[in-house]
């Protein structure tokens, strides 16, 4: 289980970009982060995980306080912790294959990591990913010549690779078309409940959100405003949450746009499911 505490991150300017956040996720619930930019949806994963260097408050993940660790114990505490980016952040120059081992970096001692020599069992779980993901075929394959979606599978391997007891998922779908995206929410959601990890998805897709997760947290101004069911995801929360809005004239607005892309807000606030 993952446990935030009077988490806060506040800048030399003195702008907080989270502001004493509480949050516990158990083992096996997929939680999706939402709120407006700015709102700190990005700096809390990245507190999680010590990208960003929190100013207070403690981070706890089965039962060992990440918030106070440093050099060796931190690399060992952060080999739990899986991330998946927005921009991929694969190698483009390496196979794909090549990009799935590097999850195993972490475990690998210098010599071998440096060399890049990893062991037959580490190959055969790449392969198993790689087939889970669909991507089997092209182990091969630069990963400068997939398409977004197949990069985006890689990044789900890779971070599997580490064998994760939390994943945290910033952005996953926000360059990807409708399918391609409801697609990659679908993998990774069905993936991480087949190893009951913990995951939290920081996403803009409100509808995509409330389609496949577990649960809810709204941020606004770097605070908790919301923590609940997808079904909760009402004009009043997504008000509380993002803003005053006239969801009626955004809904007038929709029906005059191309009906195979509906706006995600404008769906939400029918009620309906894409």
């Amino acid at each position: 289980m993952l446990e935030l505490q009077g988490l806060s991150k506040q800048y030399p300017t003195g702008d907080k970009a989270l502001n004493n956040v509480d949050l516990s996720v158990p083992a096996g619930q997929v939680l999706a982060l939402i709120g407006p930019s700015g709102a700190g949806k990005s700096t809390l994963i990245r507190c999680i995980n010590r990208l960003v260097e929190p100013t207070s408050g403690k981070v706890t993940l089965d039962g060992e306080e990440l918030s106070g660790l440093r050099g060796k114990k931190l690399k060992l505490a952060r080999r739990e912790i899986g991330m998946i980016f927005q921009s991929y952040a694969l190698v483009d120059r390496l196979s794909v294959m090549e990009n799935v081992l590097s999850g195993r970096l972490g475990y690998m001692g210098f010599w071998a990591s440096f060399l890049r020599r990893f062991s037959s069992a580490d190959v055969q779980r790449a392969c198993e990913l790689l087939e889970r993901v669909g991507l089997l075929e092209m182990l091969d394959k630069r990963a400068d010549a997939l398409s977004g979606g197949q990069k985006q599978r890689v990044g789900i391997a890779r971070a599997l690779m580490q064998e994760p007891k939390l994943l945290l998922v910033d952005e996953p779908t926000a360059s990807l078309d409708p399918k391609t995206s409801r697609q990659i929410m679908r993998l990774l959601v069905e993936l991480c409940r087949e190893q009951n990890l913990a995951v939290i998805i920081n996403i803009h897709d409100v509808a995509l959100a409330q389609q496949f997760v577990d649960r809810v947290v709204g941020l606004a101004a770097g605070q908790i405003v919301f923590d609940g069911n997808p079904e909760q995801l009402d004009e009043k929360t997504l008000t509380l949450i993002y803003g005053e809005e006239d969801w009626s004239a955004t809904r007038e607005s929709d029906e005059d746009d191309d009906e195979a892309t509906p706006d995600p807000l404008a769906t939400i606030a029918k009620g309906a499911h894409p």
